[in-house]
């Protein structure tokens, strides 16, 4: 029998990401990150110049964070009980834009931490691979969480009846994170899992609306 389905991102929706990386930059490579606007590449210099850290930099360091550091990283507060509570009334799934090579070690990392669900990898936007999650499942209704707001905008405009939270539980990101629900791509933006998960429970639970 199908069931309301939850499908939610894992990178600081149930797990610190930013501030893990941010830690591992300081005391492996010399790196200072800091946050003062929306613009990732502009948030990482070296200490000792002040110097950007270029592109292609950024992207070998974030994937070398995600081969060796996974470790570093723990829950967001009320995550692991929140989506451990969804699971009580829906089939519960993690999308998250990893490379498919991590999705086994993203599954052992939410296992180790409390959360025991499927894992699906994803690189680039998330509609299509959530169109095809929604293909197997075909649940009753279904609900979406991430942090990053053009996720929202592809899930919006290819699966509109797909109900969106614009949660994002790192407070480093979340004040310059631009607001999906304000663009109308997310019906709502809570981010803390002690408001959200009211909302989420009454969205898989209670009658259809808009």
């Amino acid at each position: 029998m199908s069931r309301p389905l939850v499908i939610s991102d894992c990178d600081e929706v149930l797990l610190h990401m930013v501030a893990p990386y941010r830690d591992f930059l300081d005391e492996a490579h010399g790196i200072d990150f800091v946050m003062n606007s929306s613009d990732f590449s502009e948030a990482m210099r070296y200490r000792e110049d002040g110097r950007l850290v270029e592109p292609a930099e950024i992207w070998r360091l974030l994937n070398l964070f995600f081969d060796t550091e996974m470790h570093r990283q723990q829950p967001i507060a009320g995550a692991v009980e929140g989506i451990n509570a969804l699971g009580e009334h829906a089939d519960v799934v993690i999308l998250t834009n990893l490379n498919d090579h991590r999705r086994d070690h993203r599954a052992e990392q939410l296992k180790a931490v409390g959360i025991d669900a499927r894992v699906f990898t994803n690189q680039g936007p998330k509609g299509p691979a959530l169109k095809a999650i929604l293909d197997e499942y075909n649940p009753t209704r279904a609900l979406f969480i991430d942090d990053l707001p053009q996720h929202h905008g592809s899930v919006a405009d290819l699966l509109p009846h797909v109900k969106r939270l614009h949660l994002c539980g790192e407070p480093m990101l979340a004040p310059f994170i631009d607001c999906a629900h304000k663009a109308g791509h997310a019906h709502a933006r809570i981010d803390d899992w002690n408001h959200a998960l009211p909302w989420i429970l009454e969205q898989i639970n209670g009658a259809d609306n808009d």
